[in-house]
């Protein structure tokens, strides 16, 4: 029987795809370096978000060698990786986003790749709470890349609440993490996948 090739799991975004530039460039990266990748399309729903991410871990039997999660992936990727003790690389995660950001995405939304329209309601708020992680168990298991002109999120938060676990702070740049593909033999090393 053959071995399984390592796989990545990448999730995305609030609002965000598959399709979205940092997932595309994690699935390039992966096809020409023999490492499986996974992207869900997450819903806007949290609680089917994290049903879906879930079952990208537990379905294939071998746990991801790796999870990356951007913004509120990262936010998911932090919950998942504690639970399944998981290596996860964070890319401007959100922290908190209950207490920090969810009065100014309430209302109507559309995905920026799908168009499709929804309303992200309180109810929404409450099935992301059940998320957050305030501790982190094993901070040797993240590896948190913050970019300081991130114009969504605050990265002082990030780096605060990764505290003990390996940090690449870069200043400039912004939410969509400038340059992504430099970091993705960084974050393949951190897995043990280079």
């Amino acid at each position: 029987m053959r071995a399984q090739r390592p796989r990545v799991v990448y999730l995305h975004g609030f609002n965000s795809s598959p399709a979205s530039l940092k997932a595309r460039l994690v699935v390039e990266y992966c096809d020409a370096n023999q490492i499986e990748s996974v992207v869900p399309a997450l819903s806007h729903d949290p609680a089917l978000a994290m049903l879906a991410a879930t079952a990208c871990i537990t379905d294939q039997g071998e746990l991801p060698a790796l999870l990356i999660g951007s913004s509120l992936g990262g936010y998911y990727a932090t919950w998942l990786a504690e639970r399944f003790r998981l290596k996860a690389a964070l890319v401007n995660p959100a922290v908190s986003p209950c207490d920090h950001l969810h009065a100014e995405f309430l209302g109507p939304q559309r995905n920026y790749y799908s168009g499709e329209d929804y309303e992200f309601t309180t109810a929404h708020v409450e099935s992301l709470r059940q998320f957050d992680v305030k501790v982190i168990a094993e901070p040797q298991r993240y590896l948190l890349l913050v970019q300081t002109g991130d114009e969504v999120l605050d990265y002082r938060l990030a780096v605060k609440r990764y505290a003990g676990c390996e940090q690449i702070v870069q200043q400039g740049g912004n939410h969509s993490f400038e340059n992504f593909a430099d970091m993705l033999p960084r974050l393949m090393q951190f897995a043990g996948l280079k």
